[in-house]
């Protein structure tokens, strides 16, 4: 049996550190440039440096040899409890042994704005109060008798390819220094229990006392690490105030359900790359869509779809300078590329190249992990629509419209009068054969008609004339040969399969919401796009997609069907959905971009920032029309591009 630390652990705790983690119960950390997953045993099992995109660290969750971080009893794997702190990113896990209790606390640090006498080198937006210290701290403190306790930080880096070396530094055993050859990396770990070397693993064993505390800091950055455990709380409390400080600027209603969003808004920002303003998808790579299969993507990549959503959800919520941030960002990418991609690395970058790592085995073993992303190279359609809803809500939410962003909107206009009669790879990123998919259309047609409506804000009547007509023929395309003989909407023309990606026609007002094929289209997918009531994105035997195997329900969807019953006025099966995908949220209210129908468990990258964005739009749907008996349409403001 492998030991860790040097200390034999009983078969119980053995097999529980080997045995893949659910991927719903990781904890997520953190600051804006860099994300962590937390094991419910304590281990950090996923973290790159220096930024949420770059190769890993820590990244035991594909791999078991690619590197962790552990803190916990030596003999426990099971803690007795976990949560946030509320209002925050401090994830606090609470340990029971035979002979004592210890609570850690993992946050990764924020602190006041340092840079007063030098430029930052990746700040592009206005900068704010706060920013990263690029320190994981993680501090104990014994409660209740005595527990034996271990640490083990072991680096592995580029992805589990590289090896560190420790060396101590002046600050003798409470100070040690991980190299890699040929990289510029270092990484730092400060504490004040000692810290011995075991090949590439930097081992911590102590025995704590009722009242006693400790702490565990690695740093990557020119910020100084805390040296004793009075200047690491104190900097643990600054982080939990900024957290708690930036969630009451929120609006959020007085609603049971409260938490959920709270805890989603905190989510997307932590999701977001401060200094550029983009929102990663998700913090990880290759977590399987299916246990075993291959439909594993890199997720650490910006879309432009998610811009409507996410301009919606944080207006909705407060959130504007956050939305504005976004937007700039986006806003940058079509000012400089004249072919906007579907894709940017968090930093704008536009080359995704795809790749397949094959000495990792994968979570599960479900190969193969990918680093990049091929979809980057795909033409989908609906990304014109993406962004000139996004300009439309912008404008909307700051009442102006900036005139830079004339040359931008005017140039997607007529990139989707230009293609969208031709076939594309779809909301989905099939990798099959190009189809005329509904929903691209669709989603052209918002990019048209929301180009007409801001060309008439602007004074560009010819432009706006021009343009209203050029959507009214798209529309009366859509709706000529994107409906199958029962008036519902399809996947793509000339087939009568289902796509759950039509839900998102009544929030974008292609028809309203009481029209005929609405409904239609609403109850067939609610009816026959569904196993054990949670949402397909399509049946995959009715799909070219380019892959084999099964897929699990994607909980966007699901969220989608909620705000779509809402519209049509089916507010108790909407209610009642919501409740189920809500009670199917992670133990600290996270989800992953699936939840497997049968079992409840959680799939694919996490945590998903659409997945949560989608649940922002459907509980508001759902407070929103709580007091209205079903068939009473709702004629508030809860649809996109409204």
């Amino acid at each position: 049996m492998e030991t860790t630390g040097g200390i034999r652990p009983t078969a119980s705790a053995a097999s529980a550190l080997t045995a893949p983690v659910p991927i719903g119960d990781y904890g997520f950390l953190s600051d804006g440039e860099v994300t962590a997953l937390v094991a419910p045993s304590g281990c950090i099992d996923w973290m790159c440096l220096p930024r949420m995109d770059s190769p890993s660290v820590f990244g035991a969750i594909l791999g078991r040899h690619a590197g962790t971080f552990r803190v916990a009893p030596t003999d426990v794997t099971v803690p007795a409890a976990r949560r946030y702190l509320p209002g925050t990113m401090v994830l606090e896990t609470s340990w029971g042994t035979d002979t004592g209790w210890i609570i850690v606390r993992d946050v990764l640090l924020m602190g006041p704005w340092r840079h007063e006498s030098e430029l930052s080198r990746t700040q592009r937006r206005t900068p704010t109060d706060y920013e990263a210290e690029h320190i994981l701290l993680r501090t104990i403190r014994c409660v209740t008798g005595e527990v034996q306790t271990v640490v083990e930080c072991e680096p592995v880096p580029d992805y589990g390819r590289s090896a560190v070396r420790w060396d101590y530094t002046d600050k003798v055993y409470h100070q040690a220094r991980a190299t890699l050859d040929g990289s510029d990396l270092q990484l730092t770990l400060t504490t004040d229990m000692r810290i011995g070397f075991e090949g590439g693993r930097a081992s911590i064993r102590t025995l704590l006392k009722e009242g006693e505390t400790r702490f565990i800091a690695l740093s990557w950055g020119s910020m100084e690490p805390p040296l004793t455990y009075r200047d690491a709380y104190r900097r643990q409390v600054w982080t939990a105030h900024h957290w708690q400080h930036w969630l009451a600027r929120g609006k959020f209603p007085d609603h049971p359900w409260r938490s959920y969003l709270q805890r989603s808004a905190l989510t997307l920002k932590g999701l977001t790359y401060s200094p550029t303003g983009a929102i990663c998808a998700a913090a990880s790579t290759s977590l399987p869509e299916t246990i075993g299969g291959g439909r594993n993507y890199d997720y650490r990549y910006s879309w432009i779809r998610d811009a409507t959503f996410a301009l919606w959800g944080m207006y909705s919520l407060g959130y504007d300078w956050e939305a504005v941030d976004f937007f700039s960002f986006i806003a940058d990418l079509a000012e400089r590329d004249d072919d906007l991609q579907i894709m940017y690395g968090i930093g704008g970058e536009s080359d995704l190249t795809e790749l397949e790592l094959d000495h990792l085995p994968g979570y599960a073993e479900s190969r193969p992990v990918r680093i990049g992303n091929a979809a980057s190279k795909q033409n989908q359609h609906d990304v014109w629509g993406a962004l000139l809803d996004s300009v439309y809500l912008h404008s909307k939410a700051a009442d102006h419209v900036d005139g830079r962003l004339w040359p931008i909107l005017a140039k997607q206009v007529k990139a989707a009068l230009k293609h969208w009669r031709e076939p594309d790879a779809g909301i989905w990123e099939v990798r099959g054969q190009p189809q005329h998919f509904t929903s691209s259309k669709i989603m052209c047609w918002v990019a048209v008609d929301r180009g007409a409506r801001l060309a008439a804000v602007m004074g560009q009547d010819g432009a706006a004339s021009e343009w209203e007509m050029a959507a009214d023929e798209i529309k009366a395309d859509i709706l000529e040969h994107g409906t199958d003989e029962r008036g519902v909407f399809t996947q793509y023309y000339g087939t009568n399969a289902l796509d759950a990606s039509l839900l998102l026609a009544p929030l974008v007002r292609l028809l309203p919401p009481d029209d005929p094929r609405i409904v239609a289209t609403v109850r067939a997918i609610a009816d026959e796009l569904t196993e054990h009531g949670m949402v397909l994105r399509y049946r995959v035997e009715e799909t070219d997609d380019g892959f084999s195997g099964e897929e699990g329900s994607f909980t966007i969807c699901s969220f989608w069907l909620v705000s779509a019953l809402c519209e049509i006025g089916h507010y108790t099966r909407a209610r009642r959905l919501c409740s189920r995908l809500l009670a199917l949220a992670g133990p600290l209210e996270l989800y992953a971009e699936e939840i497997d129908v049968n079992s409840g468990a959680h799939l694919g990258n996490f945590p998903q920032a659409f997945t949560h964005l989608a649940l922002i739009n459907a509980v508001l749907h759902v407070i929103s029309t709580a007091d209205l008996a079903d068939g009473v349409l709702y004629d508030g403001d809860m649809r996109l591009g409204r």
